[in-house]
């Protein structure tokens, strides 16, 4: 496992402060003035701006929208995505648009360019999720406290693709409570899978049923994230006491438990090409721990509370780490034309240190001669 292809983790939290990590040195860059905070401005969602992801969307709890560039290393933009009461629980974008979903329900599509509403839906109350597909961004899922999923195409809001059926009733013929927490969907396929309130992990097919296809228990406290592996076989699954596992989709096995959290986990990502997963939460902790092993890669504190991450692995430390090596083997090959191999260098070496000594027993040999014709 390459370190060095880890870059740059960019990191929102409760206070409003944004800040990116550079993971190996264990520094961090603020790029909020610290003396115009508010819990307001308390970011709680955010999302790549652009599939180059040189910008970065970030949700504020006053339903606020501000652009960061992570070329410029600014804050480029401020949209004041206003619609519904509560903080933006989710973020995507389509295109020019900019989607956003709060508490309420209140679901908005932005024109970005134009600086007006384009569509403006209700997707029920206490919404605790607005998820984007990323293979299909025009498509989002939703879901909350007694709201189950839904899942919405921007092309026609009217009514949801998909609406998933609570599970049956439990041994006391009860409703079993609904409330989604978080939701992802699986690569390459049309199903969904959803993290409860009530330590449960479910995926829905819509092209099959709307009662979930899978469901099982995990620990015995609410699941507030989940990231889904890239082969879509397995999941990751933190909790509100700072437990997570990797949990195998398809025996409903733990493969994994991640220890050294002290507090809710809030946030989990992968990264694209290394054995890394990346969580943040409510301890101020920024962690990197190796998928197979379980070891604690990097650890960096930043001191507020933390409520999402965006992982990216910078080409340009590649190329250059890449040309110095090019540099450093082109000066290895100007300094050594006349050195066929190690051993030619040993020995010319070797020759310095066989006139040493007897240059050395020369001159103590002279000193003493001096030193008898004086005393005579």
């Amino acid at each position: 496992m390459a370190a060095s292809m880890i870059t740059n983790v960019y990191v929102g939290s409760g206070t409003g402060i944004f800040k990116k990590v550079e993971v190996e040195k264990k520094t961090s860059t603020n790029y909020c003035n610290i003396e115009k905070l508010n819990k307001d401005e308390e970011i709680t969602c955010m999302c790549w701006a652009n599939q180059q992801q040189t910008q970065i969307h970030l949700g504020l709890r006053n339903q606020t929208v501000k652009t960061f560039d992570t070329e410029e290393k600014c804050l480029k933009s401020s949209e004041d995505c206003t619609g519904g009461d509560g903080p933006l629980k989710g973020i995507g974008v389509h295109g020019d648009n900019i989607i956003t979903c709060c508490e309420s329900g209140v679901l908005k599509v932005w024109d970005k360019l134009k600086q007006e509403t384009r569509a403006e839906i209700n997707v029920g109350e206490n919404v605790y999720k607005l998820r984007q597909n990323a293979e299909k961004p025009h498509i989002f899922a939703t879901g909350g406290k007694e709201n189950c999923l839904k899942i919405w195409d921007l092309n026609n809001l009217e009514e949801p693709l998909f609406k998933a059926k609570n599970v049956k009733n439990d041994f006391l013929d009860l409703q079993v409570p609904i409330w989604v927490t978080d939701a992802q969907f699986l690569p390459q396929s049309t199903k969904v899978l959803t993290a409860t309130g009530h330590h449960q992990i479910r995926i829905y097919d819509p092209d099959c049923q709307r009662r979930p296809v899978f469901d099982m228990n995990y620990d015995e406290y609410p699941i507030t994230a989940v990231e889904v592996s890239s082969d879509g076989r397995s999941v990751f699954a933190g909790n509100t006491h700072g437990r997570m596992a990797h949990i195998d989709l398809r025996n409903k096995q733990i493969l994994k438990v991640y220890s050294g959290f002290s507090g809710s986990i809030r946030c989990i990502g992968i990264h694209s090409t290394e054995p890394l997963v990346a969580t943040c939460g409510l301890d101020r902790f920024l962690r990197l721990h190796n998928i197979h092993t379980a070891e604690v890669i990097h650890k960096v504190y930043l001191k507020s509370k933390l409520n999402c991450l965006l992982m990216k692995c910078t080409e340009e430390f590649q190329e250059n780490e890449s040309t110095k090596s090019k540099t450093n083997s082109s000066i290895v090959e100007k300094g050594s034309k006349d050195v066929d191999s190690d051993d030619d260098v040993w020995e010319q070496m070797g020759d310095v240190a066989e006139d040493s000594p007897k240059k050395t027993k020369r001159s103590k040999n002279v000193r003493k001669k001096t030193k008898k014709a004086r005393i005579k």
